[in-house]
């Protein structure tokens, strides 16, 4: 187990680069989006067809449609945020996106009927202060954030049912039958959406290039590949709250590479977070061996 909490540690940070790179990068957002998960795909296919090949059955139209909503969910995600963060307040934007801690037991107990621990909801009382704490002296509500803000509301919804999903499908399939059929479908959905707004050639210079492979490659490769693998042998509100270190992360590396200086706010939240983040993963229960899986 130590060594599946030091990978999920892993996967927030790599989660955590997809701003910088998004920041620095001059691509759509939405064709970036849809680039980072073909590249995805296209670095992972060797491994779902080494898996498809040691399968005993094909990929049928079932192991599909496990793998189409959290495809259609993920694409979503990154649509309404990408959309929703443009048209309110950078804190309002963080704080509703890391409110996931908050909903993702609704989805947990619906999808598979897991309970919080006392332990998990005392971290998630501690981790959601933090981020509270981190956006709510800059957090307004006005008519023009309005829209935005429930575009943000939306994506966060979603990112937290996709990942129940992951936790709901943890012993349908393989990780890799599972998660690049997912990114295929979300890639292949952010690149139709895409064409509404770029042409899919809008890629300009060859350090955009290198951004859309280093997304491709870390947050999502390793990043969102380790989040969903983290969630099968994880419980999946422990995972949920140790998401919210991407913001740690994330302002670590912007002190670093954009000179941006956090406010004292950042280093209090850091620690609430970090703290409800050992608390859950402390009191968490022993995992069962079998999991029925409704379908």
């Amino acid at each position: 187990m130590f060594l599946r909490i030091l990978l999920l540690i892993f996967g927030v940070y790599a989660c955590s680069t997809a701003v910088i790179m998004t920041k620095a990068s001059t691509v759509h957002s939405t064709l970036l989006a849809a680039y980072r998960l073909l590249v995805a795909v296209v670095v992972l296919s060797p491994l779902f067809l080494r898996d498809l090949k040691r399968s005993e059955k094909r990929f049928g139209w079932k192991d599909f449609r496990r793998t189409l909503w959290p495809g259609l969910l993920l694409a979503g995600h990154f649509l309404f945020w990408i959309v929703g963060a443009r048209m309110t307040l950078a804190a309002n934007a963080t704080l509703i996106v890391n409110m996931m801690p908050v909903v993702m037991p609704f989805f947990l107990y619906a999808l598979i009927r897991e309970k919080l621990t006392r332990g998990e909801f005392l971290g998630t009382a501690l981790a959601v202060a933090g981020m509270v704490l981190l956006a709510g002296g800059d957090f307004h509500i006005s008519t023009r954030s309005f829209y935005g803000d429930m575009l943000c509301f939306v994506s966060m919804l979603l990112f937290a049912f996709y990942l129940a999903l992951a936790r709901r499908n943890r012993q349908a399939m393989s990780i890799w039958l599972y998660i690049v059929p997912v990114y295929f479908i979300a890639g292949v959905t952010c690149f139709i959406v895409s064409l509404f707004f770029v042409s899919p050639l809008a890629i300009h210079s060859t350090k955009d290039l290198l951004f859309i492979v280093g997304l491709g490659i870390v947050p999502t490769v390793m990043g969102h590949s380790i989040l969903n693998y983290s969630m099968r042998h994880i419980r999946g509100q422990t995972v949920s709250i140790a998401n919210l270190g991407e913001f740690v992360f994330a302002g670590l590396m912007a002190f670093f590479l954009l000179d941006e200086i956090p406010r004292w706010s950042f280093y209090a939240a850091c620690l609430l977070v970090v703290g409800g983040a050992v608390v859950a993963l402390r009191a968490m229960p022993p995992e069962p061996q079998k999991i029925s899986t409704p379908e």
